[in-house]
């Protein structure tokens, strides 16, 4: 559920309200009780990175990136000595 912004052009109070976004703009202020209420725009729904960064936390460090080139290195040279083997040759009934 959304936070709207709400100011009174009567008394010039201004507070958020946690509301269903299917529910209707309130039209009554709560400090001086006038319908003067009208609902402001805002920037809407956004994305706030908080932090120091996600970039920085989020990536592998170079140590393990080192590690799992070192490891997928041998995984290769592993599967091309499989592959330069000479596949059997199949029994002849004779």
């Amino acid at each position: 559920m959304p936070t709207y912004d709400y100011e009174c052009d009567a008394c010039g109070h201004t507070f958020e309200l946690f509301q269903n976004i299917n529910d209707s703009v309130k039209r009554k202020c709560p400090e001086c009780k006038k319908n003067k209420l009208k609902r402001l725009f805002g920037s809407g729904a956004a994305i706030v990175f908080k932090g120091s960064g996600f970039y920085q936390t989020d990536y592998r460090s170079e140590g393990y990136k080192k590690a799992a080139k070192a490891d997928s290195k041998k995984s290769e040279s592993s599967s091309s000595k499989k592959s330069e083997s000479k596949p059997k040759k199949p029994k002849s009934d004779s």
